[in-house]
């Protein structure tokens, strides 16, 4: 015979105890059962939450499900998370991507500058290249410390904020995520450019072609870091095959004496006028040129997503992708000036495009090898600022400077808060730039030498501080590294200036300043909520005054009076009518269903439903001086589509009643089913008697 259950205070919620008796007189034993198999599984002295939770119960669900399956894949749990670690090939194309890509179309912006002074000022693109690449291998060198003495990632902020303080910290924050932004806007950009190389019908739609290329990375990093590993890797090493062969064959026919016509621009830039050369001329072809650099930070920012050991294998990675960016763009820019390529004003047609033309010729299956998988690489650097966008904003989302959403892992353990959020912002500037590569540079190179500088004058600092072995090495090595970059970053905002620069200097403090106003939110918070201790004592509070309004007398209106009942018997009931006659018969007919619970009958004249409740809450309060608490009763249809048939004025009170001080909102839901089942209840207890 099955006995009660045993309700001892330290019994599991989920499981139930039934004390029940043996085979032999006086056996009794307890009989332990769980309430919810396969949903909850038992780990020590906790629950853990299977798959199954997740599992959708109705059709909508289960659609919306196998949907999201099919874009993002299956969920992945925490411990997963060791899975999704990058090798250092498959590391190299996801956090080098950007910088290597850079190469397809660095040389030509350094080319659009020194052509406005003629074509015999296209000379000096290649003394442009070398100091890019001498200011790079400084860069690399520099970040390589910043790997060694953070190897838990985060990049410039971290080490700003750590070594200099909060403020050149955010700064960092601020440029690292404005060019992040810029990373997906211009990478997609040159992607479609070189894609209407080949095919000029596409430069008309260049906008909604980029547009669709982010919704496609957007899609590809939700599904999680090694995925997108995998889907990115084969294009990186194509592009790079790809371009090796063009500059081997190049420098073949070069060398030999054999030098390539050069193909002409449909509009060359000196038939929009010649301009003097001049020093700020050649430096603003330099600050062009340095779009080279970007990326180049992003392996210091990732070095978590490492297999271990994490250090050495991100500073692997970072050697290689600056001795891989360097080769390219040096040996673009020589034959590009060697051969006497000009660049196209009008950007249908870039300087990759017309190098290739000019040394394999036009239509061959090398030429539209070379173009596709330049497009491709330069689509996919994107994932660059999508691999470290989300990371950075979580990191700072863990530190109250950015919602706290940023910092949740979505079902594939990426941050999807911070992925979407980056494509949005990536397509509005994207649309304002009208999708042009040239318009867009200006803007691009700012916050990541502006980061630069404050990380290895950050690292600077710490060296001098904790004077551990090596670390004059060191210091030296980031001074001059925080010394160039300073002094790059002067050129580059110099020169760019007036192009749109100016609008990231004025982005930047405003930037500033949000960051810092959503931390003093966080922290106000905090500081409120927190308990001084544990000692605390859980308050009793007294019976609390409800107010329970009733549109009208029905099974809703039952329940949610029974239920205000069950927690004091301080109830009100108030009912809103719009006319004199509608208030008096509700009143009258109340009076015969109930008089233990007083009513309050508003008449709104003005057909106002909320407002009047609202106020007679506050007038309520204010009498009673304590907490109101409000019961609302709300009819939950069966099929998401009968909502429409509804006013949801109880949805629209609960809103109303959101930001209310001292006001506790109870929602009691009035489920189809639920009624079904009471009238079967009503229809048995009518019936049973006669039995």
């Amino acid at each position: 015979m099955t006995g009660p259950p045993d309700h001892e205070s330290n019994s599991p919620s989920l499981e139930g105890r039934e004390t029940q008796t043996g085979r032999l007189p006086g056996d009794r034993y307890v009989r332990i059962v769980h309430h919810a198999s396969g949903e909850f599984r038992r780990q020590g002295g906790r629950y853990v939450a299977t798959e199954e939770i997740d599992r959708p119960l109705d059709w909508g669900g289960r659609a919306r499900s196998a949907i999201r399956r099919v874009l993002i894949g299956r969920r992945l749990s925490t411990e997963a998370e060791a899975e999704e670690r990058v090798s250092k090939k498959t590391g190299l194309a996801i956090l080098a991507s950007d910088n290597i890509s850079s190469s397809a179309y660095a040389t030509e912006e350094a080319m659009r500058v020194l052509a406005l002074a003629g074509a015999g000022a296209l000379a000096l693109t290649m003394p442009v290249a070398l100091a890019v690449v001498a200011v790079l291998g400084i860069v690399i060198l520099s970040e390589s410390r910043v790997i060694r003495a953070y190897p838990g990632g985060g990049g410039s902020y971290i080490v700003a904020k750590e070594n200099l303080g909060v403020i050149p910290g955010l700064i960092a924050a601020s440029a690292l995520l404005i060019d992040y932004v810029l990373t997906v806007a211009v990478s997609t950009a040159a992607g479609v450019a070189a894609l209407s190389s080949f095919a000029p019908a596409l430069h008309e739609d260049r906008v909604v072609w980029a547009l669709l290329l982010i919704a496609l990375l957007t899609v590809g990093n939700l599904r999680g870091i090694r995925e997108a590993g995998l889907l990115f890797a084969l294009p990186t090493y194509a592009y790079m095959l790809a371009l090796f062969a063009l500059i081997a064959v190049g420098l073949w026919r070069v060398l030999s004496g054999d030098v390539p016509t050069a193909v002409l621009p449909t509009a060359s830039l000196e038939s929009q006028g010649v301009t003097v050369l001049s020093t700020l001329l050649v430096l603003r072809a330099f600050a062009s040129g340095a779009v080279g650099l970007t990326g180049s930070e992003a392996v210091a920012n990732g070095v978590p997503s490492f297999k271990p050991p994490e250090s050495r294998n991100a500073a692997i990675t970072l050697v290689v992708m600056g001795s891989c960016f360097a080769a390219l763009f040096l040996g673009v820019t020589f034959l590009a000036t060697s051969i006497g390529i000009q660049p196209d004003h009008s950007e249908v047609e870039t300087v990759n495009s017309m190098l290739t033309r000019s040394i394999v010729g036009s239509g061959t299956p090398f030429y539209y090898f070379v173009q596709v998988t330049t497009a491709v690489i330069l689509l996919l650097a994107a994932n660059t600022g999508f691999s470290g966008f989300p990371r950075l904003a979580s990191i700072l989302a863990h530190d109250r400077f950015l919602p706290r959403q940023f910092s949740f892992r979505g079902d594939r353990l990426a941050f999807s808060t911070g992925i979407v959020a980056l494509a949005v912002m990536a397509a509005i500037v994207l649309v304002a730039f009208g999708g042009s590569v040239t318009n867009l540079i200006p803007l691009y190179t700012i916050g990541v030498f502006l980061a630069f500088t404050l990380s290895q004058t950050g690292l600077v600092r710490r060296w001098w501080k904790l004077r551990n072995p090596g670390w004059r090495a060191s210091m030296a090595i980031n001074t001059l590294g925080g010394t160039v970059t300073g002094v790059v970053l002067v050129v580059v905002a110099v020169t760019k200036f007036a192009l749109g620069a100016w609008m990231v200097l004025l982005l930047l403090p405003a930037l500033v300043l949000v960051l810092s106003a959503i931390n003093r939110h966080y922290n106000a918070i905090a500081d409120a909520l927190t308990l001084p201790d544990l000692s605390v004592p859980i308050p009793v509070p007294g019976a609390p005054v409800v107010i329970v309004p009733i549109a009208r007398l029905d099974r809703a209106a039952v329940k949610a009076i029974g239920y205000a009942r069950s927690i004091s018997p301080r109830v009100r009931a108030v009912h809103i009518s719009y006319d004199p006659e509608g208030a008096a018969a509700f009143r009258a007919r109340w009076e015969r269903w109930v008089t233990q619970v007083p009513l309050d009958v508003i008449e709104s004249p003005y057909r106002s439903l909320v407002p009047p409740l609202l106020r007679y809450i506050d007038r309520v309060a204010e009498r009673e001086g304590q907490q109101i608490t409000v019961v609302l009763s709300e009819f939950v249809p069966r099929n998401w589509w009968e909502f429409v048939l509804h006013s949801q004025t109880a949805l629209r009170v609960k809103a109303s009643l959101l930001f209310r001080a001292n006001t506790v909102v109870v929602d009691v839901p009035i489920h189809f089913e639920d009624i079904i089942r009471d009238l079967a209840a009503d229809e048995a207890s009518k019936v049973g008697p006669a039995h």
